[in-house]
């Protein structure tokens, strides 16, 4: 378990890559992490986008000035036809959820072998959509900028703060 606790506490989100692609092993490393993660009874909903080429990284910047500039972007989405519907509530449903646990399963195994990542929300998701020709039940749930930590790559100034357990958790 310490070393799981380490990798969560030295991992940052890197926003400068040098230009260096990555490593195919490298690459479906990440993407074997995202296969294995958890979701809501296992519906795995969801559809995993490699942006790498010239022409799609172009259509990811339309849409987030937050690539910093990383050879390669997962552009993590849903299928709405396969999330889990709660069946006690009908407008809850875990899409989003199970794509963040994929993403955070895909981005912890980066770091794990070295390869650096920005976690990514802040994009116009309507842009994806209309600029990869998205069917309408596949939706953006998260961007994975992934590449090699430029030398000078540090991490946010509030990266180490946070606050104190007993305003997080109550035990009941």
């Amino acid at each position: 378990m310490d070393n799981f606790l380490q990798l969560a506490e030295d991992r940052f989100s890197v926003r400068k890559f040098i230009e260096k692609q990555l490593r195919v092993e490298d690459l479906a490393r990440i993407l074997k992490a995202g296969e294995i993660a958890p979701t809501a009874k296992n519906v795995q909903p969801q559809k995993i986008f490699v942006v790498q080429s010239e022409q799609g990284l172009a259509k990811i910047d339309l849409a987030t000035k937050c690539r910093y500039g990383a050879p390669t972007v997962l552009m993590v989405c849903y299928d709405r036809n396969l999330e889990w519907v709660n069946p006690f509530n009908d407008q809850y449903t875990t899409g989003v959820i199970d794509a963040t646990i994929v993403t955070t399963h895909m981005m912890l195994e980066a770091w794990d072998i070295g390869v650096a990542s920005c976690y990514v929300e802040w994009f116009n998701p309507d842009k994806l959509i209309s600029e990869f020709e998205l069917p309408e039940n596949i939706i953006p749930a998260a961007l994975l900028p992934l590449g090699y930590m430029a030398p000078d790559a540090h991490p946010a100034h509030l990266h180490s703060e946070s606050r104190e357990e007993e305003e997080m958790v109550q035990f009941l």
